[in-house]
């Protein structure tokens, strides 16, 4: 029963990490490859503040991992749940 509670609390927090729209959205992008911040911030219609807000829930829920190039900090996908997530919910949305 332990581990069922400890598992639940784990899904839990995760999907209340990708739930909101914009987080999500990250997510997608970064579920087809490695992006800077930049080219991330490209595809976003916030401020720069508020999408640092939305990466660093990401980052503290460990859904993403940063690799820092020179000054260019980019972002990947570090937990391969997230994928599986992200395949399947384009499954549903997104697939003919």
């Amino acid at each position: 029963m332990k581990e069922i509670e400890q598992n639940a609390k784990q899904a839990s927090d995760m999907l209340k990490a990708i739930s909101h729209e914009d987080r999500l959205k990250i997510l997608c992008l970064l579920n087809q490859k490695e992006m800077s911040v930049s080219e991330l911030l490209e595809h976003s219609n916030l401020s720069q503040s508020a999408f640092s807000q939305h990466l660093k829930v990401l980052r503290d829920k460990k859904l993403v991992k940063t690799r820092k190039e020179s000054q260019t900090v980019f972002y990947s996908i570090k937990d391969p749940s997230v994928n599986k997530i992200l395949q399947t919910l384009y499954e549903i949305y997104c697939g003919n």
